[in-house]
């Protein structure tokens, strides 16, 4: 990312072309459906029907639609579940996942009991959709660095690239840190030191 940018993140946006010159970029990271036996429950699967209701009603509040982009990584829960509420509001929506997707599929998809692998194949194959893959789009993961959080950080780089003003950040959250680095804190603390808009979906009252 130029310096321009003032965001500070380390990578180049130059080569990054959106689909369009959007009115806003809808930015996302949320909790996972719980795997089975997860104790204590964080996202059980009973939730996500008020998951999916919720964010849908935070789009339609800001009047979410096709002059707007999206941007999520693709994991089962969260992710999907913005995913599949922005393609039926007609926007763009941008997949980055951190690694290939096999291995992505087995970490965050897979696990979970359901039809989440068909829901991601049905996102990926929209056209209104676009995978990247961070390790063929950014190279390997540098030996010092989360996967997690650099995936993260790519997606808020991509997102400030179309105009700070531009990006509100919606996140499916609990308010606690995760199982690991790069969660949904980390993507939230970061948006912050951005001054950016938040928007925080709480599954605990869900």
């Amino acid at each position: 990312m130029s310096k321009q940018d003032g965001t500070n993140l380390g990578f180049s946006s130059k080569l990054y072309k959106p689909p369009i010159e959007p009115r806003y970029v809808f930015l996302f990271s949320g909790h996972m459906i719980d795997a089975p036996g997860r104790k204590p429950p964080r996202f059980p699967a009973r939730k996500e029907g008020a998951a999916a209701e919720a964010i849908g009603a935070t789009l339609n509040k800001m009047e979410a639609g096709s002059n707007d982009i999206g941007l999520c990584s693709g994991a089962c829960g969260g992710d999907i579940l913005f995913a599949e509420a922005c393609l039926r509001r007609g926007l763009h929506i941008e997949i980055r996942i951190p690694f290939n997707e096999r291995t992505f599929l087995k970490n965050s998809v897979n696990f979970a009991k359901g039809t989440w692998g068909k829901r991601y194949k049905a996102v990926k194959q929209n056209p209104l959709s676009k995978l990247f893959v961070m390790t063929k789009e950014l190279g390997p993961t540098p030996k010092n660095a989360d996967p997690y959080e650099r995936d993260n950080l790519w997606q808020l780089s991509c997102a400030l690239s179309l105009g700070s003003k531009k990006v509100r950040f919606i996140c499916l959250w609990d308010g606690k840190s995760g199982d690991g680095p790069g969660g949904t804190k980390h993507m939230h603390d970061e948006v912050l030191k951005r001054h950016g808009q938040v928007y925080v979906i709480d599954t605990k009252t869900l």
